[in-house]
């Protein structure tokens, strides 16, 4: 790692992925270093049993057939469960079950008026100064507020108490496609062909100039410029020192979007036991305050995703593995009963609160925090870039929000150094086949 190239990326997940292909597609040199033992970041697949895939971060393509990794899936050859976008994208077949028992008709209605009504409030109160937080505006007194609140921890990572209105209302991802065979596959597929050099811990980035220097345990890299795609979490933890420190507007937008936490408990099964009628989205909730997001066979296997977030997520993720099984088995069990425990096979459980490549899933904004999206995306000096989930509006918190980052980073490194070193050598014009992507090797 000494010859010195035109950037240095920090992190190879989703956003370093895709500035190292477009740059390199633009004839700009670059190095990847990465943390981690592998590439990919948050998304990232193992197999629960043989032949079944759970992701332990991103599971589904928001947008469907518009994320561009539906289009990269395809060019892959990779299957893509466009076949269950109906099974979960009728707020029909999104069930809620309260003390075992499935809500009825009325009662359902009733739920979700209240979550459409939540939103609606949520979305009144993002236009006001000082924002308050979504817990302020919203009827917690409502029977309906505890599968509502869980929706929210699990979907932001976060309590309502600590959600911007803003940030929320600005996203606008709509549920896609599931991956059969793991997002994170997919992903890893896709970035094989880019070199990153593993195990490389960005320790110390020097960007006092000129160009600039960054220190891993594996020797120092020196570029042009540098672009750090590593989450707020990351960032904010102080184990990457910056010389000189970052400016306080900078630091101030690390702080106003702080890391949340969701966490996934993946339970296989030996035998259907969720029937015909069993597929789609399930929220749990009971009287004694166990509340959990439930996804069943979404993978079209014998396997359920049990969710839960904020701070529940964070303390059932400290009791242990043991205690996350048992706790999804248990939800599992409100909704098919009690007969499914002797059929299950095996669990994985995360702990991203813990993860210490990210210390989180992904950023979320305080109240009155959501405008830091924009500043902790903006370039220093021009000199140190900046791209990750965290920088994205309307995309934020996904793996295509990290994607489309990267390529926004990757464009204002190429203008910059297009329009600032003239005696660098033209670019290149993109060789057709360099960008080809080729399907993993089974």
């Amino acid at each position: 790692m000494s010859d010195q190239r035109d950037v240095v990326i920090i992190g190879a997940g989703s956003s370093g992925l895709s500035a190292a292909k477009e740059l390199q597609r633009l004839g700009i040199s670059t190095t990847v270093i990465e943390g981690s033992h592998r590439i990919g970041g948050r998304a990232y697949s193992e197999e629960l049993v043989p032949g079944t895939w759970f992701d332990l971060g991103c599971a589904w393509l928001t947008d469907g057939d518009d994320n561009p990794f539906a289009r990269i899936a395809d060019s892959l050859g990779i299957l893509l469960g466009r076949s269950t976008w109906e099974a979960y994208n009728n707020t029909d077949n999104h069930r809620f079950i309260h003390n075992g028992v499935r809500l009825g008709r009325e009662e359902h209605d009733a739920c979700r008026r209240y979550y459409d009504e939540s939103y609606e409030a949520v979305a009144v109160a993002a236009g006001t100064d000082p924002e308050p937080s979504m817990s302020d505006v919203i009827d917690l007194e409502s029977p309906y507020a505890p599968p509502f609140l869980e929706s929210v921890a699990t979907g932001w990572g976060v309590d309502v108490d600590g959600v911007s209105c803003a940030d929320n209302t600005t996203s606008t991802g709509e549920l896609g496609y599931p991956v059969p065979h793991g997002y994170g596959n997919l992903v890893a597929a896709w970035g094989a062909d880019v070199e990153v050099t593993l195990n490389a811990r960005a320790e110390r980035i020097d960007w006092s100039g000129p160009g600039v220097a960054v220190e891993t345990p594996k020797g120092t890299v020196k570029a042009d410029l540098v672009l750090v795609t590593v989450s707020t979490g990351m960032m904010a933890s102080g184990e990457i020192a910056f010389d000189p420190l970052l400016p306080d507007w900078k630091l101030e937008a690390i702080q106003g979007l702080p890391m949340g936490t969701e966490n996934k408990m993946g339970l296989a099964f030996d035998t259907d036991v969720f029937g015909p009628e069993g597929r789609g989205h399930h929220t749990v909730w009971s009287d004694n305050a166990d509340s959990a997001k439930v996804d069943v066979n979404g993978m079209g296997f014998n396997s359920v995703s049990v969710f839960t977030g904020g701070r529940h997520g964070i303390w059932l993720e400290k009791q242990g593995p043991q205690a996350c099984h048992d706790f999804a088995v248990d939800r599992v069990a409100e909704i098919f009963g009690n007969d499914i425990r002797k059929h299950v096979v095996r669990s994985i459980t995360t702990a991203w609160s813990s993860e210490p490549w990210t210390y989180g899933s992904w950023a979320c904004a305080l109240p009155g925090q959501a405008h830091q999206r924009e500043p902790l995306g903006q370039a220093l000096d021009d000199r140190m870039f900046f791209a990750g989930e965290a920088t994205s509006i309307g995309s934020q918190g996904t793996c295509d929000g990290a994607y489309k980052s990267g390529i926004r980073a990757a464009e204002e490194i190429a203008a910059h150094i297009k329009g600032t070193a003239r005696d660098r050598r033209p670019l290149r014009t993109p060789d057709p086949c360099f960008s080809r992507l080729h399907a993993p090797r089974r």
